[in-house]
């Protein structure tokens, strides 16, 4: 398995990727942009309703992924992978340190044709802020030792995100930080209603030494009439 070089993807590509620009080639990689059609999981903190549904961007239209939470991605380019070759694929180092987990998989079968979906995952503490058309993906191509004889089915490859995808992460996904500010939140009202509760407490001991001292003051006036 040899991977093309630029000086190939620079010759072959035109013919692969729909649309094409000589200037996304990146050393041995093609870059690839996010598309106009998305799914954000949501979380408690937006309650907006188009975020439980796939999203069509506007040009440069801007959406963030909240920490812990899943997200489909699709490319603005078409992508077609030879039969006698074999694409992979991953996302640019400087959204990687931020915490964007490409989990859909690493590769491109041969005779793959159509646009790719990335299915990526905020594992960082922070929201994640991205625009479409922004320069995310990353393609390598290699070459196979011959044609592949067979393939998947893969229906003419995707046109656009199918909505049975985002049926399986449609609801809340419940990350390690909203468990955790769950628990907070959680403590810091048990923490309240103790306090509440220990107030209550100081206000009734004191209110009860009160009416023995008023009683004691009483029952000695009665003394001393009685003895009087």
């Amino acid at each position: 398995m040899a991977f093309w070089s630029g000086e190939k993807l620079e010759e072959a590509l035109p013919e692969l990727i729909e649309p094409f620009d000589p200037e996304a080639i990146d050393c041995a990689a093609y870059t690839l942009h996010v598309g106009d059609e998305i799914y954000v999981s949501p979380d408690r903190e937006v309650a907006s309703p188009g975020r439980h549904s796939k999203q069509k961007l506007g040009k440069g239209e801007a959406f963030a992924i909240p920490p812990g939470q899943f997200a489909f991605l699709t490319t603005t380019e078409e992508v077609s992978v030879p039969d006698d070759a074999i694409a992979f694929i991953s996302i640019k180092a400087r959204m990687k340190f931020g915490g964007l987990v490409n989990i859909s998989g690493f590769h491109v079968d041969p005779g793959y044709v159509g646009k790719l979906i990335f299915s990526v995952l905020n594992a960082g503490p922070k929201p994640l802020h991205l625009t479409q058309g922004q320069k995310l993906f990353l393609i390598w191509y290699a070459d196979l030792d011959r044609k592949a004889k067979s393939r998947k089915k893969h229906g003419g490859g995707h046109k656009s995100l199918d909505s049975r995808l985002v049926n399986g992460i449609s609801g809340e996904i419940l990350s390690l930080q909203s468990l955790s500010e769950k628990q907070r939140s959680l403590e810091g009202d048990l923490n309240r209603k103790l306090e509440r509760q220990r107030s209550e407490v100081v206000i009734m001991r004191n209110l009860l030494l009160t009416l023995i001292g008023l009683a004691t003051i009483l029952v000695g006036w009665m003394l001393k009439d009685i003895l009087g």
